[in-house]
């Protein structure tokens, strides 16, 4: 999973976690180098004791009452003979003596068997202990894993004068500083768990803390709609941040609310003109043959005439005509205007569809579907008119040269009920597909293009959705689909 498609309660919370967890092996890993260096000044400094010490021992020695040997570097095996091996057993630390030339003269070892290396110094630590001014040289050696540590110094007479090397191998001995880390670190895991648990719960409450009036003004945000008013956020006690946030997003809803205002006048007026031009049309189009009509009856009337009679019954039956077309088209537009209130009764929709198709003498209109009955609430009258004008809207796109065919289906899927109408007309052209369902949008000759719109408007105001499907020459199908509840 991708960290940007986390929420941001999420990252927040992990990444408290995080740094807690970094900041334990951070601590951890300094705590464990300073101990290690802590291990190496302690075996520093020991030796440095031990060293100092022990010339020290052997000083007392030299100076002691019992020594009738002359001061020198080739008396000293006969000087320390019974003092060397005492003196390392005091400082538990083995003693070994090299005249200047690097050549053993004496060894707190009892019986040793002295090898090459031991009888004499390397050469390049003779040198290194002559070219440093404090003549000292610590020469390191790892031995099966422990380090050896081996002291080279020089060893002065009371009168300051270097007379022998004095080596002091020191085998660095780590255990009881191991055992004191690990009773630190398993303390300190112990402390870190703890503090890890805190952080998890601390992390979780400042997560939810922060991210709550996010929450909020999220969903304030998708439930912001155009058509409808919409609330303002009023959060307290927030950062200064959200309240900038909260302030801007109340701003704007106001100038929503201001624009949706505006553009319903507009549009309401903009309908309403539109509405005005599509009535003068439809009202001139029967005016001009009734002018006409009362105009050649003006002219031609003749009292005397015989045929007298005839002939105003011919002019009434059109000016009628022509009347009945007006009052169609008024009575078009005002069921269009203004819907009937809705009248939801649980009914058949199968019975109602079946009924809406017996005004229809056509017998090319099939009908089927699946059940016998499909219980829904529904308006009587709107769920007729929905089904006879899609059933009239198919029977005038067949063109006349085509045997039609008009089916009709009612059936149902998980929650809906879908009724289908299709013909095999000479289905809708590409132009014309976004317009089908404008109001006052027509193919036809006659007729004011308003029973599509009228059919969508009433099956949306049942939350319900109307969609269709044409091939050119072969037909369009109408899919309605309606909530059962």
């Amino acid at each position: 999973m991708k960290l940007k498609k986390l929420s941001l309660r999420t990252r927040i919370f992990i990444a408290m976690i995080m740094l807690v967890l970094l900041a334990s092996i951070l601590i951890a890993v300094v705590a464990i180098y300073q101990y290690r260096e802590e291990t190496i000044d302690y075996h520093k400094q020991r030796l440095e004791r031990k060293e100092q010490n022990i010339k020290t021992h052997l000083k007392s020695v030299l100076n002691g009452r019992g020594n009738t040997w002359e001061v020198k570097t080739d008396n000293l095996p006969y000087i320390f003979k019974e003092d060397i091996s005492s003196i390392a057993d005091i400082h538990k630390l083995e003693i070994k003596l090299y005249d200047l030339e690097g050549s053993i003269l004496i060894s707190s070892k009892a019986n040793l068997k002295e090898n090459i290396d031991e009888k004499c110094i390397d050469a390049e630590i003779l040198n290194q202990i002559s070219n440093t001014a404090e003549h000292h040289f610590v020469e390191k050696n790892e031995i099966n894993g422990e380090t050896l540590q081996s002291s080279y110094s020089y060893f002065y007479d009371l009168k300051f004068k270097p007379i022998a090397i004095l080596k002091l191998p020191y085998l660095e001995n780590d255990e009881f500083l191991s055992k004191e880390l690990n009773e630190f670190l398993e303390r300190l895991s112990y402390a870190y768990l703890f503090i890890l648990l805190m952080a998890i719960g601390i992390a979780f409450l400042l997560s939810k803390y922060i991210t709550k009036s996010l929450k909020t003004i999220s969903d304030k945000i998708n439930a912001t709609r155009l058509e409808k008013r919409n609330e303002r956020i009023d959060i307290d006690d927030t950062s200064e941040e959200i309240s900038t946030l909260v302030n801007s997003y109340n701003s704007m809803i106001d100038e929503l609310e201001d624009s949706a205002v505006q553009l319903a006048t507009s549009e309401r007026e903009q309908a309403w003109r539109e509405m005005a031009k599509q009535v003068a049309h439809e009202i001139k189009n029967p005016l001009t043959p009734m002018r006409l009509t009362v105009q050649n009856f003006q002219r031609k009337f003749d009292p005397e005439d015989e045929n007298i009679h005839l002939k105003v019954d011919e002019y009434s039956k059109t000016i009628i005509q022509q009347i009945d077309t007006m009052s169609s088209i008024a009575s078009a537009f005002s069921n269009f205007a203004k819907m009937p209130a809705q009248k939801n009764e649980t009914l058949n929709v199968v019975q109602i569809v079946k009924l809406a198709l017996d005004i229809f003498n056509e017998d090319y209109i099939v009908f089927n579907s699946d059940n016998e009955e499909i219980i829904a609430k529904l308006d009587r009258t709107q769920l007729i008119r929905v089904v006879t004008n899609l059933v009239k809207n198919g029977i005038q796109a067949i063109p006349e040269n085509k045997t039609p065919k008009v089916t009709v289906s009612v059936n149902t899927n998980l929650n809906n009920i879908i009724i289908t109408v299709a013909d095999n007309g000479s289905g809708v052209s590409e132009e014309n597909i976004s317009k089908i369902f404008e109001p006052k949008f027509t193919t036809k000759t006659s007729g004011m293009g308003l029973g599509l719109a009228m059919v969508k408007n009433i099956v949306e105001t049942y939350k319900g959705t109307i969609t269709f499907t044409t091939e050119k020459d072969k037909g369009t199908i109408f899919k309605v689909t309606f909530p059962k509840e």
